[in-house]
């Protein structure tokens, strides 16, 4: 007997749900099927958990929850005197059933648990943990995952998802725990009776949206206040609604036209699969009504609210902003506004961080504001990190704004996670600011290309599924350690960074990146969260037309390379 097929009995015998029973059984019938199940441990990292729900030890369930929650347990009772935690979730399949279990586990472990009584988006949670002053949080979340998906989102004491040395930390604690044996739960109902666990007040989501209004940087009497805009609006099935409009009308967004089939929340996303800000697929309802109702602008958010898309009339169709153009519009956009009441040497004291694997066109706005900026990991927990720095130093007013190219954006101090329902108010007020000058969102990144030159990227993701896929992604970065390539496209490979050793003061990390001739570069990393593999290109070029054949190119090369 496999040592899965051994797990699949000890569950049998063990859980007692209706529902995980009917599966565990019919995983009797399914050799493959039970090996997929149980052929490891989901992964407890700095993003904590995340698969597709279901009965095993590598699925998503009340089991594999509560082993987590014991184990994040364990670490904050060891680390902190009474602590406390916050529990958020959103809209995804199973999430309040996973909330429950988690409170549980961690008020039988003498952990306060502060519950929200309805989905949130994932930046509330974070601001929670600081607002409460609780010891960590927890999101149930799988971001922009199919609906088959869920996760579990772990954060630290400052609302920033913990860091590596703690996250090893549980994960130590959770392989020290039996699943059945060891974890220790309250029922939810006894423990809110005796104030083990408590629901969130309403005030913390009040006080949240204050300080999202704080972040506005739209200037008092500008004309740019005056323009009306007209906005398409959809919160994909999620947990934006509330937030997102309640900061758009403190701001004077009241135009909205809401897409009706994707308003309401629903985890099993039935007019997006693939519930991802970044894909045309996901907004295409949106821009359907878009055709119908002639906005200046279509705003998504992904289902936990913390990244977001848009897209603009563009000739005859709608076109997407990438999270790249996105980022570097908005940093502009701060920079701008933030360099007309500052003087050369207080625009020098701002800071901006992105990621490795964002935009290089970050430089040369940079450059004519002369701001800082900062580099980071890919993750925004690093971003949180710089601003924890800034804050520790005294000096959090240096921030300036923070993004990275996957859609996640942040230009307040007030959490220390990605922010749509900032973002969205950002994105507004830029899009009033641009209406007021005759332009839209489109016509000002082309502004900013024809300046600074166009610098276009690509993220592809090639995916490997199953037990072998981990493996064939090993040996994949593996081979490009051992054997770099030489050129990419035609383009001469000039240096190899291998950031698994750690570069300019970053923590070890499995990416490579290939810098090639005229400023171009590939970097190749494994997904934390999905079976994938990531190759982010970066071309530069003087032309948009160059550009855009350079990019071409390099795809087909790292394409090449994947398989």
């Amino acid at each position: 007997m496999t040592r899965e097929i051994e797990l699949l009995e000890k569950w049998l015998d063990n859980v007692p749900e209706a529902d995980l029973q009917e599966e565990l059984k019919a995983l009797q019938a399914d050799e493959h099927a039970a090996i997929e199940a149980f052929h490891n441990d989901l992964e407890f990292g700095t993003a904590g958990l995340r698969g597709i729900i279901g009965a095993g030890t590598s699925r998503m369930n009340v089991h594999t929850v509560g082993r987590a929650t014991q184990g994040f347990a364990d670490y904050l009772v060891a680390t902190f005197p009474n602590p406390s935690v916050v529990i958020g979730r959103d809209s995804r399949i199973k999430g309040e059933e996973f909330v429950r279990r988690t409170a549980e586990v961690f008020a039988a472990n003498g952990v306060k648990a502060y519950v929200f009584n309805r989905i949130v988006p994932t930046p509330v949670v974070s601001w929670g943990v600081r607002d409460l002053k609780c010891a960590g949080g927890v999101n149930m979340t799988a971001s922009h995952n199919p609906a088959p998906y869920n996760g579990y989102k772990a954060y630290d004491q400052t609302g920033c998802q913990i860091a590596t040395e703690v996250a090893d930390a549980i994960s130590a604690a959770i392989a020290k725990t039996d699943t059945f044996a060891d974890v220790k739960r309250v029922p939810f109902e006894e423990a809110l009776a005796d104030g083990r666990i408590a629901w969130v007040p309403d005030e913390v989501i009040d006080r949240y949206i204050d300080a999202v209004e704080a972040c506005s940087v739209a200037v008092a009497g500008d004309e740019a206040n005056d323009v009306s805009l007209k906005l398409v609006y959809t919160p994909l099935n999620g947990t934006g609604m509330e937030c997102v409009s309640r900061i758009l009308e403190r701001v004077g967004i009241t135009d909205i036209t809401v897409v009706p089939e994707q308003a309401e929340p629903d985890g099993n996303f039935p007019t997006c699969p693939y519930p991802n800000p970044e894909i045309r697929e996901a907004l295409q309802k949106g821009i359907d009504l878009c055709e119908q109702v002639h906005p200046d602008l279509l705003l998504a958010t992904d289902p936990d609210a913390d990244r977001v898309g848009t897209a603009v009339k563009d000739g005859d169709d709608y076109t997407l902003i990438t999270g790249n153009e996105m980022g570097v519009l908005l940093l502009d956009y701060c920079a701008r506004l933030t360099a007309e009441g500052a003087s050369p040497e207080e625009m020098s004291e701002k800071v901006a961080v992105t990621t490795i694997v964002s935009s290089v066109m970050v430089d040369a706005i940079a450059a004519e504001y002369g701001f800082e900026v900062r580099r980071v990991l890919t993750g925004f927990k690093y971003i949180g990190g710089v601003i924890a720095e800034l804050e520790a130093e005294g000096r959090p007013d240096r921030y300036l704004f923070g993004f990275e190219e996957s859609y996640g954006y942040l230009n307040g101090t007030h959490v220390r996670d990605k922010d749509a329902v900032d973002a969205s108010m950002l994105i507004c007020q830029m899009a009033q600011y641009y209406r007021a000058q005759g332009m839209n969102l489109a016509d000002a990144m082309r502004a900013l290309y024809e300046q600074h030159g166009y610098y276009l990227n690509k993220t592809l993701s090639f995916t490997f599924p199953g037990v072998e896929g981990g493996e064939k992604m090993k040996a994949l970065m593996d081979g490009l350690r051992v054997t770099p390539p030489t050129d990419f496209a035609g383009c001469k490979v000039e240096g190899v960074v291998d950031y698994a050793s750690g570069v300019n003061g970053l923590p070890p990390a499995n990416v490579v990146e290939f810098g090639l001739e005229g400023g171009n570069k590939v970097i190749i990393r494994p997904s934390g969260t999905e079976p994938k593999v990531k190759a982010y290109l970066f071309a530069t070029r003087p032309t948009r037309p160059e550009a855009e054949q350079l990019l071409v190119d390099l795809e087909q090369a790292a394409t090449q390379l994947m398989s």
